[in-house]
Parts: C-alpha cells; structure tokens; sequence
C-alpha cells in the first residue's frame, strides 16, 4: 500500500522537474541572445571611441593601430533579373495506348517493340475467319437480291407486277446492303492500325492471346508533338501569363533552349494548390522522350543598371541593413558601415535599391571580423 502512495507523487515531482528544466532553458537562451547584442553594441562603442580618440591623440592611434586582413570587390551595377523555378516533364499529344474494339484470338504480329511505323499501317490482326464466311454468305445473299431488284424494277417500269413486289425487292437489298457495311466495319476492326506516325513503345500483344476491349496491347508514342507541363504555386497567379519567355533545361542531357508559355491553366489543383503550364519545344538538335524531367525559369522581376552584391555581404544589426565597405582615412584604409536597403534576391545576389552608388569597394572576405572604423589592409584573395 505503501508504494502505491509514492508512486503518483514520484510521477509529479518528475513532471514538475521537466517543466521547471524547460522554463529555465529558455531563460538561459533568452539571456544568452541579450548578451550577445549588449556585447556586439559594447564592441561598435569600443570602436567608436577608439576613433575618435585617434583622430585626436596621435600617439594613441600609433599605441592601437591594427589592420584586419581583408579582400574586397566592387559593387557590381548590372542588370537584376530574378525568375520562378519549377519542375516539369516531357509529354507526347501523341502518346496513346493502343487495345482492341472487338474480342478476339491474336493471330498475327507484324510489328515489335522499338519500331517505327507509319500512319495507317497494321500492327495486329485478329482471327476473324467467322466473321469472313458470315461476309461471303451475305454476299451472296446480296447478289441474289441485287438482282431480283433489278429484275422487278424493269417490270415495275413496264407496268407489269404490283408496287409492293418492287418495294420488297428494294428493301430486301438495302438491308442486305447495311448487313454488308456492319460486318465489313466489324472485320476492319480486326486489324489493329497506327493512328500517326510513331515508335512502337510497349508491346502488351502475344500470339494466341485473346483481346478484349480496355485491355493495353500496344503503346505508340510520336516525339513530333512535345510539350513540356509544369505546376506553379498560385503565388504566382497574375505573374504567369501565356506568352511569358521561359528557359528549360535538362540535367541529364546538359542541355537548355529558350521559349514561351503557349498554355496557362485556369483551375487550382485542391491537393497541391497549383495551376498547370504548357511550353512549346522547339525542332531540337538532340532527342527528347516523353516523361523526361526539366527545370523551367521563368523571368518574374527585372531592372536595369541597378547595384548588385553578394547577399552573404548583407548584415543586419538593431537599426536594420548594412555593408561594409573601405574608404581612406587619410592615407589608410578603413571598414565603414554603409545603410541599405535591400530589393530582391535571387541564385545569392541581391538588388540594393537604397545606399550605394555602384563605386565603392565592398569588404569580402573577413567582413565578420571588421567594424566602423577599424583599420583593414586589403590584401590580395589568395592570401586570406
């Protein structure tokens, strides 16, 4: 009885030690962050001081005189362009699976797997030795009817014989005339053809199997009608227009061309809210298959003759962005914070659209080492 009494209040004294563990932990954090930004103002302070000292103490400059090796680069004024990445894939409007209209035995093969053909030509061919006799003996039937019609319709002419012996000469050949067609039509569809000119993909189809309607015989692809069809967030919704310029490229073939959107869809899709794309392929020195995967850029933003730096070079401290870069103070080289504000960022560049001019000379390497106003000796790269 005893135990069971300790063991509710064992539990609680644990959970009581969790929290209590949790609570001081994000204390701590909380306490180590302040830290850190009371030392980093402490440091710029330092620096500040010791700045102005310089500039009136001579000697003390001398005493604490200290240059950071550093490297620079220039601020690159260029054009910006920033674009939308999406994955997408080769699709055929060719790309068809081919099966059977009518149940049957599989009697001949005429083609196989890998190869061309053309519009039109067989591929399969059923059994249809019923259907052939069934043909024949209406055919027969047929000629028979033809001409008893013929014969009563020069009576009829003649005034000779009753209309209603014409009309049913005339009816029985007509309907021998649809039967025709029908079982015609029904032994058409025991060769299986090529509806365009294509590849022969998948070969399904065996002698002496029995095919039936719905059931994959053969798949023909043609690689003259490719496409390629993305999915892009419906962030974009408005920015993705049908005719927008796109870049594609290819990661397995090391390959890329230029064109345009040529289709955008108008509904979301509720599982992965997106809209689908179409791009047109162009005639290509190189071969693609459908299903093959690609990477499609499309330009979203752009301006012209704009400042430009690597975005690791942006820092952030209480009062917002800034760079470093070097100017002469006097006869040496200082770090001096220069305020910007920063537009948009793509592939690790980023467009400054406030605070530099495109002449100053950015801190590169070592710039987590400098601050306002400390010496730098800029050195060539490899030195760092």
């Amino acid at each position: 009885m005893n135990i069971i009494k300790i063991l509710p209040i064992t539990i609680i004294i644990f959970l009581v030690a969790g929290c209590q563990e949790t609570t001081d932990l994000a204390q701590k954090q909380a306490e180590l962050k302040q830290k850190k930004t009371e030392l980093n103002d402490l440091r710029n302070s330092i620096t500040s001081l010791e700045a102005e000292i310089a500039a009136i103490d001579p000697e003390f400059a001398k005493a604490n005189r200290r240059a950071t090796l550093i490297t620079t680069i220039p601020v690159e004024m260029a054009k910006f362009e920033s674009f939308i990445e999406v994955s997408g894939a080769v699709e055929s409007r060719r790309n068809v699976i081919l099966s059977a209209e009518l149940p049957g035995i599989i009697e001949k093969l005429y083609v196989t797997e890998g190869q061309a053909v053309k519009a039109g030509q067989t591929l399969i061919k059923l059994e249809n030795e019923t259907l052939q006799r069934n043909f024949q003996e209406l055919k027969t039937n047929y000629n028979l009817a033809k001409t008893m019609y013929e014969r009563q319709a020069n009576l009829w002419e003649k005034n000779i014989g009753t209309e209603m012996q014409y009309l049913e000469a005339k009816n029985r050949k007509e309907a021998l005339e649809n039967q025709l067609r029908t079982i015609n039509t029904q032994i058409q569809k025991t060769y299986i053809k090529a509806p365009f000119n294509g590849t022969i993909d998948l070969m399904e189809a065996k002698l002496g199997m029995l095919a039936q309607p719905a059931i994959p015989l053969i798949r023909i692809v043609s690689l003259e009608n490719l496409y390629i069809k993305a999915d892009v967030s419906e962030a974009y919704i408005g920015v993705i227009r049908k005719g927008e310029k796109a870049k594609v490229s290819f990661a397995s073939l090391k390959e890329e061309f230029d064109t345009e959107i040529s289709s955008v869809g108008q509904v979301i899709d509720p599982d992965n809210r997106s809209f689908s794309i179409e791009l047109q392929v162009p005639l290509l020195p190189y071969e693609l298959k459908p299903n093959l995967i690609s990477i499609v850029k499309i330009k979203d933003f752009e301006a012209e003759n704009v400042a430009i730096v690597p975005t690791n070079l942006i820092q952030k401290d209480n009062h917002g962005d800034f760079v470093y870069v070097v100017v002469m103070n006097s006869e040496t080289p200082i770090a001096k914070k220069v305020r910007v504000i920063r537009g948009r960022t793509y592939k690790n560049k980023t467009m400054i659209e406030e605070g530099l001019t495109g002449e100053e000379e950015l801190v590169d390497e070592g710039f987590r080492e400098v601050s306002e106003g400390i010496n730098v000796n800029v050195v060539d790269e490899s030195i760092i």
